[in-house]
């Protein structure tokens, strides 16, 4: 596939209006994963930006009565904790990395759960690691922990356990994590929450609204990150896409600042950069038994 025709339509504007048939599966979305990325749960000066948090659980909840189920996968704990402990770097030492997510953890989980209440659902914390999802038991048992979870009407709010993770903390912003979580539990949808408009083409203004094949010419276009407050970038959340589409995920990243972005992305409004899922469907069992260690490793 060429690069041109990899990319679907393409528009200038980052905030553009209007409706694509390309987009008019997400509508219909009923399980959706939304990844929160620390650049866009924190405010300056690194603290928990509640502002944001409170709207986000009313965009949430208006999901719900639309009869939707939401899985959120959240980073911030780090820089939660750097928040509170006054830090303005991010820590280079790992031990350092971890006692600040220990301390940043509680705090996110505090914050979210009182906003959620307050639009009468709850938070329920899952700490994962790569071993929870690389050995066949313990991500049978994560699985039916979510159903459940899901059964309830409660939100599943899922980080990497950062305090005993090394890998994630090398390893990038929680993307893949949100992939390898939507493949999990069967969702319709992966939503990519960060602080940009999508995946840009070529001088940071142009935007591209679809793509259909995530090739080595699409990867070129990605970049890392500098930001204190998170690491990762466009690369890591290329590398999740890859894993959601892989699997019959459709993939929305989208900039988490742009007002009701959510309710946005499930309209089918064109806003941030879509990516379409392949048409064979390969998610929760049948995609540890056939296609885990083909797609993740």
């Amino acid at each position: 596939m060429t690069f041109r025709s990899a990319i679907g339509k393409w528009f200038r504007s980052p905030n553009g209006t209007g409706r694509h048939m390309e987009r008019d599966k997400i509508k219909k979305a009923k399980r959706i994963v939304i990844k929160v990325g620390a650049s866009v749960l924190t405010a300056k000066g690194l603290k928990l930006d509640e502002r944001w948090i409170k709207n986000f659980a009313k965009q949430v909840a208006a999901l719900f009565k639309e009869g939707r189920q939401v899985i959120i996968v959240s980073s911030g704990a780090i820089a939660a904790g750097m928040g509170l402990l006054g830090m303005k770097k991010r820590p280079k030492s790992l031990p350092e990395q971890q006692a600040c997510a220990a301390l940043g953890q509680g705090y996110l989980m505090k914050t979210y759960e009182e906003h959620f209440k307050k639009n009468g659902f709850h938070a329920a914390q899952i700490l994962l690691t790569w071993e929870d999802i690389r050995e066949k038991r313990r991500y049978l048992n994560a699985e039916n922990t979510l159903h459940v979870l899901l059964s309830k009407k409660a939100v599943p709010v899922i980080n990497e356990n950062d305090t005993v993770s090394v890998d994630e903390i090398k390893f990038g912003d929680n993307d893949k994590l949100s992939a390898l979580v939507a493949s999990l539990v069967s969702a319709d949808l992966l939503i990519m929450l960060t602080d940009v408009w999508g995946l840009y083409i070529d001088d940071k203004k142009t935007v591209a609204g679809v793509v259909k094949d995530i090739h080595a010419g699409i990867e070129k276009m990605a970049c890392g990150t500098d930001k204190e407050c998170s690491r990762g970038g466009m690369k890591t959340k290329l590398d999740a896409a890859k894993i959601a589409v892989k699997s019959g995920i459709d993939c929305v990243i989208a900039n988490g600042r742009e007002k009701d972005i959510l309710l946005k992305i499930v309209k089918g409004e064109k806003v941030g950069t879509l990516f379409q899922a392949y048409k064979n469907k390969i998610t929760g069992r049948d995609f540890y038994d056939k296609a885990i260690n083909r797609v993740v490793l």
